[in-house]
Formats: structure tokens, C-alpha cells, sequence
């Protein structure tokens, strides 16, 4: 006959002679009134019940919870209750029950756990509503700490004491203070709590507030907080603002450090508000006058300034004319002569250098500068020291296809033609004979100081085995017959008058027809006429031309033949004069 889970008990007993002194039952009545009173009375564990203090004994306070057997508290668990003397005989508590009979026949009782319970129920209400839980922290644990929330013990871990990592927590132990629940769990006794989602809400509150009262461009004073690579925070009076790095001055400032410091009281304008997130950007040199107006007028194009290097880069330097004023020096504009050279090679950091304006844009903020400029154009200066005709003495510097790289004095390098290389041997073979590093002697042929060419020859050199063949009427304008030597994709090249004096004729040359103008056209050996439309004595360098020829016998055949306005065909006029030249 199951009639219940726990003892039978004192209530039970009371229970029945109450109902049997009223009344006589029979078996099965006996049975539905035992039933009734276990489940009226029956005492479960793990329950917050009602319990009488019967005595104290020294410590203890022996309490009555309608069970066979009474249970024992320590009077420190009441808390000030317990010491004070308020719990007394006959006192009604809630307590815990743990266990309803121990090994000495003792109910186990808390009033700790039944404070635990009271709380649970509470906190749980007060978390599903989102509120806010008083508590004290009272130890310190690995991770974080411990907290009281009226008999429940919280955990709060160390990233949630304060907004900001805090070195020394002693101010605030002990002290009633607002945490927010994160996490509960009853059922692994687990509650996690924070401060730090307080402070933020009351941060967040009063930072909306003190926006609300800043405007862009307002002009406000700030304790720098702290400093990074990009710029500096500032506290405006309990909402930080940042001041970037490029806001600091007008000059270029490579890191904040350098102009700032923490703790330090400064000037700053409001340049910018977001009133969503909150996040306000600020600016010093916004409070100081632009040094890019009238720059134009300031560094007109031409004139030349000093001012200090601040930063290199792959393609320039930067150079500073005065605080905040920044012009760029790009590879192009470094060196007369050192084209592909990194510019930390020319210039070095802090270095005072020359430069001059080469262009002013006050709209993109940009001052193009240029430093070779200041310098003396070393084509300039090598035609004026070796006029054409000048014998020159350099190393071979470089070797190509079309002929010979010599370096010359002030550092610049003169090229020697295929051409150029020798009066009886083909340039190709006449190349062979050179090799880089070989100290050599030239003429120089040509100075192009815009083109920044200078053209030498070798040959030239040789004027006692050409000087008959230049008086054997070899002149500019003169029409001469040459030997075709070598065909190559520019051109071809000639041997004059079956004489050892050699010309090149360009493609371009080679004929008045677009079309015919294809050196292939021609093979070695064969004869042909050209005119002669340079011819330098005393570099002893000459410059055929096929189509100047033609170009001039078609004027002479208009003029000796008629014009096309006779009816004659242009081509009647040249066949004309062709058939008049052969009969001569």
C-alpha cells in the first residue's frame, strides 16, 4: 500500500487522533485518510518552509519544522539578526530543508540557502525584466571576482569591472553598488554580472547629452587622453573627440608625439559631429591661417627657393618651402644625368636643397619643384667646352645593335652610329673590334642640347684617307653615286664615289614613296644616286638622301618640261626628263 514517500511523522500522528476522536472509519476510510494526510503534510527536501525557534543553545538555534525531529542553525547564518539577539525562542524563520533526517536523526536546515532561494526567485524576475541588481563584491577569484546579491553569490569578471582596465579594485570592495545580470543558470547555481554595461549606459547618456550642446566649428578646450599612430584623443568634458594626425598642423607631422602630450590642455576646433555614433573629429590647424593662400603670388614658376627634404619616396622627395608648405621634386626633375636612380640616392633626409617652381596648383594643393633645374644642364656645358669637330677620349659604357655608348666629361654619354665606326668595314663588323671598358677617342659629330643627344663618330678621326674623296665633288647639294655595303631595318649603308668614304641613308630616305621606302629593296653591290644634303668638312660626316634627289629632279623637270597646267601629265614631264637626262 503506497501511502507516501517520507516518515511518519508527530503532524501525522496529530493528524489522525484529531479525525479518529470524531469519528469511527473503516478499513478503506483508514486508508484515503492516511493517503490525505501525507499528501497534506508530507515535507519535501529541498524546500523553503516555515520553522519555529524552540531554544538556543550557545551558537545554535534549535528550530521546529513540523518534523519527527527538530533541526540546528548557526545563529551567523541570520546574518545581524543572529548577532544582535533579535532571533529568539519562539521566532518564526524560513529556512532551507536539506535533508529531513541526517545519521543522528537530526533535520538538516540552512537559512543560507533559503536566503539563496528567495534570491533566485527574484533575480530571475528582475533579469527576464532587464533590470538592474544591487550587490557588493566581496572576494577576488581567478578571472574576476565574487558578488553578493542578497544571498546569491554572482560572478563578475575581470573585463566587466570597468569600462577601462582598472589596476587597483579596493575602492570598490565591499560597497552596495548597480550590476547588470548577463547570464543565470539555476540549475548549475551560475549567475554572471557586470558593472561595466552600467557605466557604459550612464557614459552613453551623458555623451548624448554633451553632444547635444557641441556645433561644428565651435572652438572648445580638451585634455589630450591619449595617443596614437594616426592621431590623438581628447576629452571634451567627458566625450572624447579624435584629432588626426593630418588636423594637427598645416606642416606634414610624421607622429603626433612629436606636437602633442598626454595630459596636456589644448585649443581644438569641432570639424565634424555624428549625432549617431557619437563620434566627434577635431582640428588644431583649422585655428591658424592657411599658408596655401596666395601661394601662386608666394612661389611664382621660375624662382628658385631653398628648402628642407622631409620625406623620400619611390618616385620623389618632398621638399618644404616653410611650415605647411610642401612641394614634390619627382624622380624626372632630380638629375640632368641619373635617370634611373632611386631618389634617396640624390637627396637624403632634413637636407637643405635648391629647387626651382615648375607649377603651382592652389586648387589640388600641389607645388611641383624641381631640382636639376638649379643646376647647369651638363649638355649645355659639354657643347660649349667640346664644339663639333672637338676630339674627346671616354669609356665604352655600353654596347648595341647600333653602335657604341661613350662616357664623356660632366658625365654624360655620346653615341657612336654603325655608321660612324669605320670608313671600310661594315658597323656590324666594325663593332666587333669594341668592347665595353675600352678607353676610346671620337669626334664629336652633334650636340642636340633639348634631345639631350650628343652624336661622335669614330671615323672621323681618319681625315687624311677622305680628304681627296671631299674635294672630289662631294658637297652639300651634290648628287653622288654609292655602292650598296650593308641593309639593315634603318637603312642602308654606302660606300661614295668608289671611294673609301662611307654614308648611311635612313629609311625614311630611301625613297619620296611611303611604300618604297623598304630596304629590302635594295641588295650589296647595287649602284645607286643620292643627294648629298649634309656634309661636314671638318667632321668629315655626310648624309645622303634618295628622296631629296627626286624630290629635286621632279622640280627640275617641271621647270625644264612644262608644268601640269599645259595639260601635260606629271608623268609625261618626268618621262620626259628622264629620257633627256639618258641621251646626256
Amino acid at each position: 500500500m503506497a501511502i507516501g514517500t517520507g516518515p511518519f511523522t508527530s503532524s501525522h500522528r496529530a493528524h489522525w487522533r484529531s479525525r479518529l476522536a470524531v469519528q469511527t472509519v473503516t478499513k478503506e476510510d483508514f486508508e484515503s485518510l492516511l493517503l490525505d494526510s501525507f499528501l497534506e503534510n508530507e515535507p519535501l527536501e529541498g524546500t523553503v518552509v516555515k520553522g519555529t525557534v524552540v531554544a538556543i543553545e550557545k551558537d545554535l538555534a534549535i528550530i521546529d519544522v513540523g518534523l519527527k525531529t527538530e533541526g540546528r542553525i548557526a545563529l551567523k547564518e541570520f546574518g545581524a539578526a543572529g548577532r544582535d539577539g533579535t532571533i529568539k525562542v519562539g521566532s518564526l524563520v524560513e529556512v532551507y530543508v536539506d535533508r529531513v533526517e541526517n545519521a543522528v536523526g537530526e533535520a538538516v536546515l540552512s537559512r543560507e540557502k533559503a536566503r539563496r532561494e528567495e534570491s533566485w526567485v527574484k533575480l530571475e524576475e528582475m533579469y527576464n525584466a532587464n533590470q538592474r541588481v544591487e550587490g557588493i563584491i566581496f572576494n577576488q577569484v581567478k578571472g574576476g571576482f565574487t558578488v553578493d546579491l542578497e544571498g546569491a553569490v554572482a560572478f563578475l569578471p575581470r573585463s566587466q569591472v570597468d569600462i577601462r582596465p582598472i589596476r587597483d579594485i579596493g575602492p570598490l570592495m565591499n560597497v552596495p553598488q548597480p550590476f547588470q545580470i548577463l547570464k543565470m543558470d539555476k540549475r548549475r547555481g551560475n549567475i554572471v554580472v557586470s558593472r561595466r554595461a552600467i557605466l557604459e549606459e550612464s557614459r552613453a547618456e551623458q555623451r548624448s547629452e554633451i553632444v547635444q550642446q557641441l556645433e561644428e566649428g565651435q572652438v572648445v578646450d580638451g585634455v589630450v587622453k591619449n595617443i596614437t599612430d594616426y592621431g590623438a584623443f581628447v576629452d571634451l568634458g567627458g566625450i572624447d573627440g579624435l584629432l588626426h594626425v593630418t588636423d594637427i598642423a598645416w606642416r606634414r607631422v610624421n607622429h603626433p608625439s612629436e606636437v602633442l602630450s598626454i595630459g596636456e590642455t589644448i585649443k581644438v576646433q569641432i570639424v565634424r559631429i555624428n549625432h549617431e555614433s557619437h563620434r566627434i573629429s577635431l582640428g588644431m590647424k583649422q585655428l591658424q591661417a592657411d599658408p596655401w593662400d596666395g601661394i601662386a603670388a608666394k612661389y611664382p614658376v621660375g624662382a628658385k627657393f631653398t628648402g628642407r627634404v622631409t620625406n623620400i619616396t619611390d618616385y620623389g622627395a618632398f621638399v618644404e618651402l616653410e611650415p605647411g608648405i610642401e612641394g614634390l621634386i619627382h624622380v624626372s626633375e632630380m638629375s640632368w644625368t641619373k635617370k634611373n636612380v632611386h631618389p634617396g640616392k640624390i637627396v637624403s633626409t632634413s637636407q637643405e636643397v635648391e629647387v626651382m617652381v615648375l607649377e603651382v596648383d592652389p586648387e589640388k594643393r600641389r607645388i611641383s619643384l624641381g631640382l636639376k633645374q638649379t643646376l647647369a644642364n651638363p649638355w649645355e656645358t659639354f657643347a660649349d667646352k667640346y664644339p663639333s669637330g672637338t676630339v674627346v677620349e671616354g669609356e665604352v659604357k655600353n654596347k648595341t645593335e647600333f653602335g657604341l655608348f661613350i662616357g664623356l666629361d660632366g658625365d654624360v654619354d655620346g653615341m657612336v652610329h654603325l655608321s660612324d665606326l669605320d670608313w671600310q668595314k661594315p658597323g656590324e663588323q666594325a663593332l666587333e673590334a669594341y668592347n665595353r671598358g675600352d678607353i676610346v677617342q671620337a669626334k664629336v659629330l652633334d650636340v642636340d642640347v633639348e634631345k639631350e643627344r650628343i652624336s661622335l663618330g669614330i671615323k672621323q678621326l681618319a681625315v687624311g684617307e677622305v680628304a681627296d674623296a671631299g674635294g672630289d665633288g662631294v658637297r652639300k647639294g651634290s648628287v653622288v653615286t654609292g655602292t650598296v655595303t650593308e641593309v639593315n631595318d634603318g637603312g642602308i649603308e654606302v660606300r661614295i664615289n668608289d671611294t673609301e668614304m662611307t654614308a648611311f641613308i635612313r629609311r625614311a630616305d630611301l625613297s619620296r614613296d611611303r611604300n618604297d621606302q623598304r630596304p629590302e629593296r635594295f641588295s650589296k653591290g647595287e649602284k645607286v644616286d643620292a643627294r648629298v644634303t649634309q656634309y661636314d668638312r671638318k667632321t668629315q660626316r655626310i648624309q645622303l638622301s634618295i628622296k631629296a634627289l627626286e624630290i629635286a629632279e621632279e622640280k627640275e623637270a617641271v621647270a625644264a618640261y612644262g608644268s601640269s597646267d599645259s595639260g601635260a601629265s606629271l608623268g609625261d614631264i618626268l618621262g620626259a626628263a628622264l629620257k633627256g637626262r639618258d641621251e646626256k
